[in-house]
Protein backbone atom coordinates (compact mmCIF):
# COMPACT_ATOMS: atom_id res chain seq x y z
CA UNK A 1 0.00 0.00 0.00
CA UNK A 2 1.35 3.32 -1.00
CA UNK A 3 0.71 6.65 0.76
CA UNK A 4 1.75 9.52 -0.66
CA UNK A 5 2.57 12.77 1.47
CA UNK A 6 0.53 15.55 0.67
CA UNK A 7 3.20 18.42 0.20
CA UNK A 8 2.50 21.78 0.30
CA UNK A 9 5.03 22.34 -2.87
CA UNK A 10 6.85 19.34 -5.35
CA UNK A 11 9.49 17.27 -3.73
CA UNK A 12 11.72 14.63 -4.69
CA UNK A 13 9.51 11.26 -5.26
CA UNK A 14 11.25 8.86 -2.42
CA UNK A 15 10.39 11.87 -0.08
CA UNK A 16 6.92 12.23 -0.77
CA UNK A 17 6.54 7.94 -0.72
CA UNK A 18 8.21 7.65 2.71
CA UNK A 19 6.34 6.90 4.75
CA UNK A 20 6.09 4.29 8.48
CA UNK A 21 3.61 1.26 8.02
CA UNK A 22 2.79 -0.98 10.31
CA UNK A 23 1.88 -3.61 8.16
CA UNK A 24 4.56 -5.80 6.27
CA UNK A 25 4.81 -8.37 3.86
CA UNK A 26 6.27 -11.68 4.97
CA UNK A 27 8.25 -11.09 1.88
CA UNK A 28 12.00 -12.18 2.70
CA UNK A 29 14.29 -8.94 1.96
CA UNK A 30 17.37 -10.06 0.10
CA UNK A 31 21.10 -10.20 1.39
CA UNK A 32 21.90 -7.97 -1.38
CA UNK A 33 19.31 -5.05 -0.86
CA UNK A 34 19.97 -5.39 3.14
CA UNK A 35 23.80 -4.50 2.03
CA UNK A 36 22.55 -1.72 0.04
CA UNK A 37 20.79 -0.15 2.74
CA UNK A 38 23.53 -0.38 5.03
CA UNK A 39 25.98 0.82 2.30
CA UNK A 40 23.78 4.07 2.53
CA UNK A 41 23.67 4.79 6.12
CA UNK A 42 27.68 4.07 5.78
CA UNK A 43 28.14 7.32 3.85
CA UNK A 44 25.48 9.69 6.02
CA UNK A 45 27.33 12.71 7.00
CA UNK A 46 28.40 13.36 10.94
CA UNK A 47 30.40 15.51 12.78
CA UNK A 48 34.64 15.31 13.10
CA UNK A 49 33.41 12.15 10.59
CA UNK A 50 33.40 10.40 13.53
CA UNK A 51 30.61 8.14 12.39
CA UNK A 52 28.84 7.29 15.62
CA UNK A 53 26.87 4.57 14.51
CA UNK A 54 26.02 0.86 14.69
CA UNK A 55 23.15 -1.49 13.97
CA UNK A 56 22.24 -5.06 15.30
CA UNK A 57 20.15 -6.65 12.51
CA UNK A 58 17.88 -9.47 12.87
CA UNK A 59 16.00 -11.11 9.97
CA UNK A 60 13.54 -13.94 9.83
CA UNK A 61 15.77 -16.51 8.43
CA UNK A 62 17.99 -16.30 11.75
CA UNK A 63 14.70 -17.11 13.76
CA UNK A 64 17.14 -16.60 17.43
CA UNK A 65 18.77 -13.40 16.25
CA UNK A 66 15.42 -11.58 14.95
CA UNK A 67 13.87 -12.54 18.08
CA UNK A 68 16.89 -10.93 20.38
CA UNK A 69 16.12 -7.50 18.44
CA UNK A 70 11.99 -8.31 18.74
CA UNK A 71 12.69 -8.39 22.64
CA UNK A 72 14.18 -5.36 22.98
CA UNK A 73 11.02 -3.47 21.94
CA UNK A 74 7.98 -2.29 24.00
CA UNK A 75 5.10 -4.12 24.24
CA UNK A 76 3.07 -2.23 21.90
CA UNK A 77 5.43 -2.54 19.02
CA UNK A 78 6.34 -6.01 19.37
CA UNK A 79 2.43 -7.15 18.32
CA UNK A 80 3.33 -5.50 15.05
CA UNK A 81 7.02 -5.28 14.25
CA UNK A 82 7.24 -9.39 14.68
CA UNK A 83 5.63 -9.51 11.14
CA UNK A 84 8.07 -7.37 9.95
CA UNK A 85 10.66 -9.47 7.89
CA UNK A 86 14.08 -7.64 9.18
CA UNK A 87 14.16 -5.80 12.57
CA UNK A 88 17.21 -3.79 13.74
CA UNK A 89 18.60 -1.77 16.27
CA UNK A 90 20.72 1.95 15.89
CA UNK A 91 22.81 2.45 18.34
CA UNK A 92 25.37 5.76 19.07
CA UNK A 93 28.69 6.01 20.32
CA UNK A 94 27.92 8.95 22.77
CA UNK A 95 31.58 9.19 23.99
CA UNK A 96 34.03 10.40 21.35
CA UNK A 97 36.79 7.75 20.63
CA UNK A 98 39.63 10.04 20.38
CA UNK A 99 39.08 11.48 24.13
CA UNK A 100 36.78 9.94 25.46
CA UNK A 101 34.76 13.39 25.67
CA UNK A 102 30.41 13.06 25.41
CA UNK A 103 29.52 13.68 21.91
CA UNK A 104 26.21 15.96 21.79
CA UNK A 105 26.08 15.12 18.17
CA UNK A 106 25.43 11.10 18.30
CA UNK A 107 22.27 10.74 18.27
CA UNK A 108 21.53 13.31 15.36
CA UNK A 109 24.43 11.71 13.04
CA UNK A 110 23.18 8.40 13.79
CA UNK A 111 19.63 9.90 12.45
CA UNK A 112 21.15 11.10 9.55
CA UNK A 113 22.48 7.56 8.95
CA UNK A 114 19.09 5.78 9.20
CA UNK A 115 17.40 8.68 7.11
CA UNK A 116 19.91 7.50 3.95
CA UNK A 117 18.95 3.90 4.95
CA UNK A 118 15.33 5.02 4.40
CA UNK A 119 15.41 6.64 1.13
CA UNK A 120 17.64 3.70 0.09
CA UNK A 121 14.80 1.44 1.00
CA UNK A 122 12.10 3.27 -0.68
CA UNK A 123 14.22 3.33 -3.20
CA UNK A 124 13.96 -0.29 -3.84
CA UNK A 125 10.31 -0.67 -2.93
CA UNK A 126 10.98 -0.93 0.51
CA UNK A 127 9.23 0.65 3.80
CA UNK A 128 10.63 1.78 7.08
CA UNK A 129 9.36 2.09 10.24
CA UNK A 130 11.67 3.47 13.06
CA UNK A 131 10.47 3.14 16.91
CA UNK A 132 11.22 5.41 19.70
CA UNK A 133 9.52 2.57 21.66
CA UNK A 134 12.04 -0.01 23.05
CA UNK A 135 14.23 -0.64 26.14
CA UNK A 136 17.65 0.76 25.84
CA UNK A 137 18.74 -0.98 28.75
CA UNK A 138 17.35 -4.26 27.93
CA UNK A 139 19.27 -3.81 24.61
CA UNK A 140 22.68 -3.15 26.28
CA UNK A 141 21.99 -6.65 28.22
CA UNK A 142 20.64 -8.72 25.61
CA UNK A 143 23.58 -7.69 22.98
CA UNK A 144 26.10 -6.64 25.33
CA UNK A 145 26.22 -2.58 23.74
CA UNK A 146 29.33 -0.71 25.36
CA UNK A 147 28.95 1.77 28.21
CA UNK A 148 30.44 4.22 25.08
CA UNK A 149 27.36 3.06 22.88
CA UNK A 150 23.94 4.01 23.75
CA UNK A 151 20.57 2.02 21.76
CA UNK A 152 18.79 4.93 19.84
CA UNK A 153 15.51 3.32 17.69
CA UNK A 154 14.31 0.34 16.93
CA UNK A 155 13.59 0.09 12.57
CA UNK A 156 11.40 -2.62 10.91
CA UNK A 157 12.24 -2.61 7.54
CA UNK A 158 10.12 -5.09 4.97
CA UNK A 159 7.87 -4.35 1.76
CA UNK A 160 4.50 -3.07 2.57
CA UNK A 161 1.55 -5.38 3.34
CA UNK A 162 -2.03 -5.33 3.82
CA UNK A 163 -3.56 -3.08 6.31
CA UNK A 164 -6.34 -5.07 6.99
CA UNK A 165 -3.88 -7.82 8.86
CA UNK A 166 -3.78 -5.43 11.65
CA UNK A 167 -5.98 -4.90 14.86
CA UNK A 168 -8.76 -1.99 14.65
CA UNK A 169 -6.88 0.69 15.93
CA UNK A 170 -4.01 0.20 14.18
CA UNK A 171 -5.41 -0.10 10.74
CA UNK A 172 -7.45 3.02 11.29
CA UNK A 173 -4.02 5.04 12.15
CA UNK A 174 -2.94 3.00 8.84
CA UNK A 175 -5.37 4.64 6.83
CA UNK A 176 -5.52 8.12 8.42
CA UNK A 177 -4.88 11.01 6.49
CA UNK A 178 -0.89 12.24 7.00
CA UNK A 179 -0.36 15.43 8.70
CA UNK A 180 2.31 17.75 9.67
CA UNK A 181 2.55 21.22 10.73
CA UNK A 182 2.72 23.62 7.81
CA UNK A 183 6.09 25.03 7.01
CA UNK A 184 5.04 28.40 8.43
CA UNK A 185 5.35 27.08 11.98
CA UNK A 186 8.62 25.94 12.20
CA UNK A 187 11.20 27.83 9.18
CA UNK A 188 12.15 31.10 10.53
CA UNK A 189 14.41 34.04 9.93
CA UNK A 190 15.46 36.64 11.76
CA UNK A 191 14.66 35.51 15.86
CA UNK A 192 12.32 32.99 17.09
CA UNK A 193 8.80 32.94 15.96
CA UNK A 194 9.48 35.01 12.76
CA UNK A 195 8.02 33.10 9.78
CA UNK A 196 10.79 33.06 6.53
CA UNK A 197 8.82 34.92 4.05
CA UNK A 198 9.68 32.23 1.11
CA UNK A 199 7.44 29.77 3.21
CA UNK A 200 4.58 32.34 4.14
CA UNK A 201 1.18 32.31 2.70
Amino acid sequence: MKNPAPTEVPVNEIVRERWSPRAFSDKAVSPEVLHSLFEAARWAPSSSNLQPWAYIVGTKDNQENFDKVLSTLVEFNQAWAKYAPVLALSIAQVKNPKDGAANRWAFHDVGSASAQLTAEAVSRGLYVHQMAGLDPNKARQVFNIPDSWDAVAAIAIGYPGDPSSLPDKLRERELAPRVRKPLSEFVMTGAWGHTASFVSK
